[in-house]
């Protein structure tokens, strides 16, 4: 079922950032095995990230979540580095 209304060339242009971050995450993703171990996870969840960006972009373009819903899964997927990292309380805090 589609939900989305494009604008146009909005589908398009979904699919060519889809299609760039493929790139960027096949451009990289050798590099991984040679990576330190301590750094290698940390990378490797990067490109995860990507990835899971691709696939949002294409369900945006093939009409299956709206541009609203793309921008919310993008935040949702990506940390922002502006708000540092979550606290985390222990017992008694």
């Amino acid at each position: 079922m589609r939900i989305a209304d494009f604008l146009p060339g909005a589908r398009s242009r979904a699919l060519v950032s889809a299609q760039l971050l493929d790139e960027v995450v096949d451009a990289q993703l050798d590099s991984l095995p040679r990576l330190p171990p301590e750094t290698r996870g940390r990378q490797a969840d990067h490109l995860a990230e990507l990835v899971q960006l691709g696939q949002f972009y294409r369900h945006y373009a093939r009409g299956w979540i709206s541009r609203r819903e793309l921008q919310r899964r993008c935040l949702a997927a990506v940390p922002d580095p502006t708000r540092g990292a979550p606290v985390q309380l222990v017992d008694g805090e």
